[in-house]
């Protein structure tokens, strides 16, 4: 078995393209836990979606529209939120920022 990595520095690792035409870089993972920077221009959309990870983001630098089970929120830098299993959420990037999302299990398709 290969151990973890458990330490991450800011800038390692390589921005990938998201379907929504954001890019995310995946920071650290084990099995039971990942944590994903995600980056998105001003206007950006992560749009609704569900899955059975529970999710805890951080808003790193910005300003975000957070649905999550249709409620909406404005939520800026230091900010944070959690989505349970299962729950529709999105967010729309109200100017270009960064959230750092941490999704138990990791999120295995996001790894190929």
């Amino acid at each position: 078995m290969t151990k973890p990595k458990m330490f991450a520095r800011a800038g390692e690792g390589a921005w990938t393209p998201t379907p929504d035409g954001n890019r995310r870089r995946v920071l650290l993972h084990t099995d039971e836990l990942m944590m994903v920077e995600f980056g998105f221009d001003k206007g950006g959309i992560g749009a609704l979606h569900s899955h059975p990870h529970v999710q805890a983001s951080y808003v790193a630098e910005g300003r975000f529209e957070v649905t999550i089970d249709c409620r909406t929120e404005i939520l800026g830098a230091g900010g944070s939120f959690i989505v349970p299993s299962g729950l529709e959420h999105g967010v729309k990037a109200l100017e270009a920022g960064r959230l750092v999302d941490s999704f138990t299990p990791r999120r295995a398709d996001f790894l190929v």
